[in-house]
């Protein structure tokens, strides 16, 4: 089971602690000298290597079906929806850089040759099936386990479509939970502000949960758009559809998606422990746009009006921050702008 966030907050955390104890500010160092203070720390060449297994980027339709637990309010299931929607439409649909611009990325994590089948194409994700859990059918504090029971149980009850057959090789499904900021999540914070899965029996699907962390971890699980809980405090970043915990979870969406898509059964494209991997996102903690070092995310984009940050156009006139993917074709981390 692959966490986005155990490898990112604690690789954040670091860095950030390491700007800290500079005595130049963070708002003006140049980039040069972050350079020199990561260079005090030998790492291992940023590549992901594939693992030989089957990746979901060789399928054509990703149906994302959502969970909400909790209480969400339906401007906030609309933000994620849109969110969603955004990254299987066409570039003509958005303005630019657009959401699926960014997900497109996903078509270079090619499978094993020589099979056309397992060969990547744009996966086009579309917004399936959705299912609302105001009632708290689990109680307000979750297991890890206790994700896996509510897809299970949300397909088993038939509010949620089954897993396609093996036979059918263009279509795939993928369960999203996601969780109110009132829920607590085992390691929600501490380690993970979300982590992808897949059932161990039956047909095989993969699924993912995003937590909301605006009331207990913003600094965290919200950053940029919250200051962080270490390293230098300058101000946050407004967030571009004026939710903090919303927000953050649509970064964190992103990167569980991508993660689901390209290492779906901890055989695909990742860097270190398979029970704790690097993946697409991961592997690319804080960067938002150029010239991102630790405790800064880069040059983004600001909307003159209310003054948002963002990098990214969706549908609907939505924009959006979203995180630094790896590029397989140039071994790199790539932002949008």
């Amino acid at each position: 089971m692959a966490g986005l966030g155990s490898q990112r907050i604690l690789m954040i955390l670091m860095l950030l602690c390491m700007v800290a104890f500079s005595t130049v500010d963070a708002a003006v160092r140049p980039l040069a000298q972050s350079r020199k203070l990561s260079a005090l720390v030998e790492e291992e060449p940023l590549v992901l290597q594939y693992h030989n297994g089957p990746l979901l980027t060789t399928k054509s339709i990703l149906n994302l079906h959502l969970i909400w637990y909790g209480n969400f309010t339906s401007t906030q299931r609309t933000i994620v929806a849109d969110f969603v929607q955004s990254l299987g439409m066409g570039d003509g649909k958005q303005g630019s850089p657009s959401v699926s611009a960014w997900w497109k990325t996903t078509k270079a994590y090619k499978g094993k040759a020589p099979s056309k089948l397992n060969q990547a194409q744009t996966l086009n994700p579309k917004l399936g099936k959705q299912k609302l859990d105001g009632a708290y059918s689990l109680g307000k504090s979750l297991k890890r386990s206790d994700i896996a029971v509510l897809v299970k149980s949300a397909i088993q009850s038939r509010a949620l479509p089954p897993p396609q057959k093996k036979k059918n090789n263009g279509e795939v499904q993928l369960y999203l939970v996601l969780t109110s900021e009132d829920v607590m999540v085992e390691n929600f914070c501490s380690s993970s502000c979300g982590f992808h899965g897949s059932s161990k029996a039956g047909n095989t699907y993969a699924y993912a949960w995003v937590g909301n962390s605006a009331r207990q971890c913003p600094g965290q699980c919200a950053w940029p758009f919250h200051q962080p809980i270490y390293g230098p405090q300058s101000p946050p970043l407004l967030p571009p559809n004026g939710d903090v915990g919303i927000d953050g979870m649509i970064i964190n969406i992103a990167a569980t998606v991508a993660g689901s898509v390209t290492n779906p059964f901890e055989s695909g494209y990742f860097q270190g422990d398979a029970a704790a991997p690097l993946e697409a996102v991961s592997a690319c903690p804080g960067m938002y746009g150029k010239g991102a070092y630790p405790g800064y995310p880069g040059q983004v984009l600001v909307d003159e009006t209310i003054g948002a940050s963002y990098n990214a156009h969706g549908v609907n006139g939505r924009t959006f921050l979203l995180p630094a993917m790896w590029d397989p074709t140039s071994r790199s981390c790539k932002t949008l702008v």
